[in-house]
């Protein structure tokens, strides 16, 4: 398993649907963007921004009681990826048995945020999201562009279109 943290929220620039990205802890070139709703980017960016809601939303609820009933999130898991859609695990340890939840990526990322918990992804997941490889000119052409837009991202862009 490989551990990944949120690098931050943008927008696809086509369809202006909201991504996740995840960026490996040890290496900053792995890179996985998941797209994502409107309403989960908007929570993970309020969790980033450390902006707590009044009342508990939806993640802050699920966390309060998964808390009240004991439990505790050890890890989130991006488990898979079939047929372009993600899949994710959540692993809640009560008492001395593991739950594990089927979930998606973004509630999983969401939890995690919240729980101060470990993001993890199977390293064939990253495998199967790889576009294949461009010639060796191009890929450096690539990696720049995909360099230079991940060092030229800004909060405000991660907030466009999300509110």
């Amino acid at each position: 398993m490989i551990e990944m943290f949120v690098q931050g929220i943008s927008l696809d620039p086509v369809s202006q649907m909201p991504i996740v990205l995840l960026r490996a802890k040890d290496d900053e070139e792995t890179i996985l963007p998941i797209w994502i709703g409107g309403f989960e980017a908007e929570s993970i960016l309020r969790e980033l921004q450390g902006v707590q809601p009044p009342r508990p939303m939806t993640y802050e609820l699920t966390k309060n009681i998964i808390q009240q009933l004991g439990g505790r999130l050890e890890k989130v898991v991006i488990s898979d990826l079939k047929d372009s859609t993600y899949y994710a695990e959540i692993y809640i340890t009560q008492g001395t048995n593991t739950l594990v939840i089927d979930s998606r990526p973004s509630d999983a990322i969401n939890l995690a945020l919240r729980f101060g918990a470990p993001i993890f992804v199977n390293p064939e997941v990253l495998e199967k999201s790889h576009v294949p490889k461009p010639e060796p000119e191009e890929e450096e052409e690539e990696k720049k562009k995909l360099r230079e837009w991940l060092e030229n991202l800004r909060p405000e862009d991660f907030e466009k279109g999300l509110s």
